[in-house]
């Protein structure tokens, strides 16, 4: 297994962070999500230190104090995001690291996400959702990391199972599915533990 991995989403509330934690659990992994837009008494590395408390939680390059994409939030902190300042933090073992919000979703005017990936050169995992329309999401989402050459480990689901997207994602994807996450009514450490234990990676 790569030392470093990126976990994105087809959109945004995929279930990124759960999905960070599950790695972060099975793999006995370091966390690190380089840009926090909002919420900044409840981030997603405190949701990391809660569930996974054993996890070595690399601080945020930024935090923005608004919810809203980076780009956005960034110019009203009156902060420019310089890629200088997002280079993953050097670690002995395996570093997850998630990104904030989507591939196409700016980190400045001339910057999005999928630009940044691109020039780390680190795989990726990507979590995807059921609803109506994820279909198309997922397999854009898949042809842009192709065209860009960034390889991609395999497909998380996340929510309640719809077989027929299920089986048209895997088929026109041709990628291994990672797990499957059910929908839960809350996220516990023992929810985390219980999807680390089927993670097939």
């Amino acid at each position: 297994m790569n030392k470093r991995i990126i976990v994105a989403g087809i959109g945004t509330d995929t279930g990124k962070t759960v999905v960070s934690a599950i790695l972060c659990k099975a793999l006995k992994a370091d966390y690190w999500k380089p840009v926090q837009a909002g919420d900044l008494n409840n981030t997603d590395s405190h949701k990391i230190a809660k569930w996974v408390p054993i996890t070595t939680i690399h601080p945020e390059a930024y935090r923005l104090s608004e919810p809203m994409s980076p780009h956005a939030a960034a110019e009203i902190d009156n902060i420019r995001i310089e890629e200088l300042k997002l280079q993953p933090p050097k670690t002995n073992g395996t570093l997850i690291i998630e990104l904030a919000g989507g591939l196409m979703v700016p980190l400045r005017d001339d910057l999005v996400n999928i630009d940044w990936v691109q020039k780390i050169h680190i795989p990726l995992i990507l979590v995807a959702n059921y609803y109506l329309g994820s279909i198309n999401h997922t397999l854009l989402t898949l042809n842009l990391l192709k065209e860009r050459n960034i390889p991609v480990v395999g497909i998380i689901f996340n929510g309640e199972k719809n077989l027929k997207t299920f089986e048209v994602i895997q088929k026109r994807s041709g990628l291994n599915c990672l797990l499957e996450i059910d929908k839960e009514e809350s996220i516990t450490s023992e929810i985390i533990d219980k999807y680390a234990e089927r993670l097939k990676i």
